[in-house]
């Protein structure tokens, strides 16, 4: 079955601080983890973007990254250059040139209590997953989640406390969805199960949450940018992040889920409210094709050369 699952997901390479090693995986080879009594509430998940050889927005996750890991309280294992040079290398040493780089930091082997005390040292692991195109993006339907969202302290850190997320995901699958919507304490949009939610207004606004209740998606972030020349050209009048309600959000002409595995994904429907004209929407495609092109030919500072 593990050899099943790890031909599925393509993985060519990883890292394990604690092995102090890149092991190189074969897709026919069985993966056997190292057994380890880990701190698992105490770690957190990444991902970047592998494409044509560069990663795409690695300084902006290690970022948030680092920021993560000052909020749970984890001593990072090397410093950002080193953690940074790591990741890369991994990735060059798997040889893919399109995929993506899942990277997670652990309070690393301890005593299976509560506290990180009895950890012994921080690790790293990183995992290389190839993929041989990125995904064209499909309409989808969503529905307005009924499980609990993360308070603010929490919503904000990137860490593996997905179990809402993943119910989220599930209830949303269950009821015929892609996913579900999470509104925030007061009623207002807040986010998908880990994507971001955008929307096109009447007046030809780009509008998102905003970030100081939700985590701050890089992609998302990154989208904010990009739809900056939407405006130049008059197709947008305005980009903007403020709070929205759940009667502007499904009385909007488009709706949009954004995040680094989806790029951006046109909702049509949520709930039993049919969105716009409910088809895909000419600004949703104009920001994925700007976020492949970016992803292709943007500024050094969103793509990271791999020295193959």
């Amino acid at each position: 079955m593990k050899q099943n699952v790890f031909q599925l997901l393509r993985i060519t390479a990883s890292y394990d601080s604690n092995l102090i090693i890149i092991l190189f995986l074969q897709l026919n080879s069985i993966f056997a983890m190292q057994q380890r009594p880990e701190q698992l509430p105490m770690q957190m998940k990444f991902l970047s973007c592998l494409s044509l050889s560069h990663l795409y927005e690695l300084e902006q996750h290690l970022d948030r990254f680092l920021k993560s890991a000052s909020m749970a309280k984890i001593p990072l294992p090397f410093n950002r250059s080193t953690i940074r040079s790591i990741l890369i290398q991994t990735v060059s040493a798997s040889n893919c040139t399109q995929g993506s780089l899942r990277y997670w930091l652990s309070a690393g082997p301890g005593d299976f209590q509560l506290s990180s005390s009895g950890c012994t040292n921080p690790a790293l692991y990183a995992v290389v997953i190839e993929s041989p195109s990125l995904q064209v993006p499909s309409c989808c339907r969503v529905v307005t989640s009924s499980i609990p969202i993360k308070s603010p302290q929490f919503a904000v850190m990137k860490s593996v406390n997905y179990l809402p997320n993943a119910l989220t995901k599930v209830e949303g699958e269950e009821n015929g969805a892609f996913t579900g919507i999470w509104l925030d304490d007061e009623g207002f949009v807040a986010e998908g199960s880990n994507m971001n939610v955008g929307f096109v207004t009447k007046n030809k606004e780009l509008l998102m949450p905003r970030f100081d209740k939700i985590l701050s998606g890089c992609t998302a972030r990154r989208v904010l940018t990009l739809a900056e020349h939407l405006v130049a050209h008059g197709k947008l009048s305005r980009v903007i992040s403020r709070n929205v309600s759940v009667e502007e959000g499904k009385m909007a002409d488009e709706m949009m889920l954004i995040g680094s595995g989806i790029l951006v994904k046109p909702v049509v429907q949520w709930d039993d409210k049919i969105i716009g004209s409910g088809q895909e929407g000419p600004i949703a495609q104009a920001l994925y094709d700007l976020i492949l092109e970016d992803m292709r030919s943007g500024p050094p500072s969103v793509r990271i050369p791999i020295p193959y």
